[in-house]
């Protein structure tokens, strides 16, 4: 969720080699099931923030430069990890540190942008870290920074029936209450109807084992607009590679249900945070 910022000039002056680090070796067989298949690169200023998978496979990423301008002129400042369903593409915005609002914006297949805004409820952080689709299109899945014990859930605008058809607000629908804390949710993604599978930027293995875990939340039931739980697990920790030595960030993550590829991405620190690692695992099971 940091609001990174670096400058056009930076991203011509670090090369690869030194953004990205020489052999890094294999990593082994996750303990959640899950096998590292490959490492890829995005520029960090129109990709760290999060990536989603198209039906085609190529992937959609976002970053600060993704911000479009006439959004950013009216406060929404941040844009977090985005997700695409039956064809339309949802992405998370959230405003400064006095907003009273929230807002999803969905870009129809055709091209045009719905906005939706929540105004925030008692209690509710002003984050707006991801947004996640639930496979049958009708809920919107997003979480709050620091420690907390939900995920919140939304009716999936546009998709959803009781959303407005082009636009306006939104309510929260019952959220997912975990049964145990996690700490700075940086994005989420469906597995299935009843998982889901979560970065965590969490670096001081307070909760879990892990130095930023990928995490698993398992739902005792589809989601439904109703209060439901979710089992807490980790998976493994995000890799942390990189000739540069310093703070990483655990950023978007993302689940291709048609070829089975879960994609985690870290930002390596300064100078190499130009550039985003996009790691890639195959389950090693089923």
């Amino acid at each position: 969720m940091t609001l990174w910022k670096a400058s056009t000039a930076l991203l011509g002056t670090v090369t690869l080699a030194v953004m990205t680090g020489g052999a890094a070796s294999a990593a082994p067989a996750s303990p959640g099931g899950w096998q590292e298949s490959g490492t890829s690169y995005v520029n960090s200023l129109t990709g760290s923030q999060g990536l989603a998978s198209r039906a085609d496979g190529g992937l959609l990423y976002r970053g600060l430069g993704s911000i479009p301008l006439d959004l950013r002129i009216k406060g929404w400042g941040h844009i977090g990890d985005p997700d695409i369903a039956d064809g339309h593409t949802f992405d998370a915005y959230q405003g400064g540190d006095t907003a009273r609002s929230k807002m999803f914006a969905v870009t129809t297949p055709a091209g045009k942008r719905h906005l939706y805004e929540h105004r925030l409820d008692a209690g509710e952080k002003l984050n707006n870290s991801f947004a996640a689709v639930s496979p049958d299109n009708q809920w919107l899945v997003s979480g709050e920074w620091g420690d907390q014990h939900r995920l919140q859930v939304f009716p999936a605008p546009l998709l959803n029936p009781s959303t407005p058809p082009t636009g306006g607000a939104i309510a929260q629908a019952g959220q997912i209450t975990l049964d145990k804390p996690v700490r700075d949710i940086q994005g989420c993604d469906f597995a299935s109807a009843t998982r889901l599978v979560c970065a965590s930027n969490d670096a001081s293995k307070d909760l879990f084992p892990e130095d930023r875990p990928v995490l698993q939340v398992d739902l005792e039931r589809p989601l439904d607009g109703k209060p439901v739980t979710g089992r807490v697990t980790s998976l493994f920790a995000a890799p942390q590679r990189s000739m540069c030595s310093g703070t990483f960030e655990t950023e978007g993550v993302d689940y291709d249900a048609a070829r089975h590829t879960l994609r985690v991405e870290v930002v390596p620190p300064a100078p190499c945070l130009v550039t985003t690692a996009v790691h890639a695992y195959k389950p090693t099971t089923g």
